[in-house]
C-alpha cells in the first residue's frame, strides 16, 4: 500500500515538473517590437486580433502587386515578428501577399503562450486574414519550426488550397524520444503539437521542405514528418540549410520549389 502511494506521489510530482517546463521548452518569445517590414522596403498595415479569450494579437498584412498567392504566415518558437520581418519581406518581394501574427505572449502580442492558447490564435487569426483582399489568388498557409504544427492546425479550421511546412516536425513524442529524461516527462505531459495528424485530417496539397543540416530540429524528422502524412504531397531538400538561416544557402532552388509548389496548386 505504501509503495503505491508513493508512486502515486511520484507521478504528481513529475506532472507538476511537466506542466512547468512544458511552455519554457516550447516557447522562446522576444516582448517588444523594433524593426517591420518597412525597413526592408516593404509596407505594411499593421492590425489587432481580438481572442475568444480576450488576447490581443498584433498582427501585420503586406500586400505584393498582383500576389502570386495569399499567404498566412505563421512563424517559429523564437523571438517576434520584428526578428521574422526580412524572411516575411522576402517573400513579400517574390510576389506573395503575406499576413502574419505574433502569437500571445511574443511581441507585443498579450498574454502568456500555451499550446491551447496558440490555437485559439489561429482561430482568431484565420476569421480575420483577407476580409479586404482579393480572393482571385490561392490561399496558403505557411508554417516554419513549431509554425508548422499551427499552420497544419489552421487547416483544420479553415482549408486553404496549399500548405508549406518548413523545418517542422511530426509531433513533440518525435522530438523527445531520443532523451529518456524527456520521454519520461511526456508520459505526463500535456503538449503534443500533432502536426502529423493535423494534415491527415485535411485534403489540400502539402509541401515539406527541411536543411539537411538542421541543428535544432533535425533532418530526420522532417522526412518522417513527410512519410506520416498522405498525399498529395511533395519533399524538398534545403541543401546546407540549417534551422534559423534568414536566406536559404541556394536561394534559386529554394524559391523555385515554392514558385513551382504555388504555380501547380492555382487555380484554373
Amino acid at each position: 500500500m505504501h509503495v503505491t502511494v508513493w508512486i502515486l506521489v511520484a507521478l504528481a510530482g513529475l506532472a507538476v515538473v511537466a506542466r512547468w517546463l512544458e511552455p519554457r521548452l516550447a516557447f522562446f518569445p522576444f516582448p517588444g517590437e523594433d524593426v517591420t517590414p518597412s525597413d526592408f522596403g516593404v509596407a505594411y498595415e499593421a492590425v489587432t486580433i481580438d481572442t475568444s479569450d480576450g488576447e490581443h494579437l498584433n498582427g501585420w498584412i503586406m500586400h505584393a502587386p498582383n500576389p502570386s498567392a495569399r499567404i498566412v504566415y505563421f512563424h517559429g518558437n523564437g523571438g517576434n515578428l520584428s526578428n521574422w520581418a526580412p524572411i516575411l519581406a522576402s517573400i513579400v518581394k517574390r510576389g506573395y501577399s503575406v499576413f502574419a501574427i505574433d502569437y500571445r505572449g511574443y511581441g507585443v502580442s498579450s498574454g502568456r503562450p500555451t499550446e491551447r492558447g496558440l490555437y485559439r490564435d489561429v482561430d482568431a487569426t484565420l476569421a480575420r486574414a483577407w476580409k479586404s483582399d482579393s480572393a482571385s489568388a490561392s490561399l496558403i498557409y505557411w508554417g516554419r519550426s513549431l509554425g508548422g504544427s499551427i499552420a497544419a492546425y489552421a487547416a483544420t479550421v479553415r482549408g486553404p488550397d496549399g500548405l508549406i511546412l518548413e523545418s517542422a516536425f511530426p509531433d513533440t513524442l518525435a522530438i523527445v524520444r531520443g532523451s529518456p529524461v524527456l520521454m519520461a516527462l511526456s508520459l505526463v505531459a500535456t503538449y503534443r503539437f500533432p502536426t502529423a495528424a493535423f494534415v491527415n485530417r485535411t485534403t489540400m496539397p502539402v509541401l515539406v521542405m527541411h536543411g539537411d543540416r538542421d541543428s535544432v530540429i533535425p533532418f530526420a524528422l522532417g522526412r518522417e514528418l513527410f512519410s506520416r502524412i498522405r498525399e498529395p504531397k511533395g519533399f524538398v531538400v534545403i541543401a546546407g540549410g540549417d534551422h534559423n538561416d534568414a536566406v536559404a544557402p541556394d536561394a534559386n532552388a529554394y524559391w523555385a520549389a515554392i514558385d513551382g509548389f504555388v504555380t501547380r496548386i492555382a487555380p484554373h
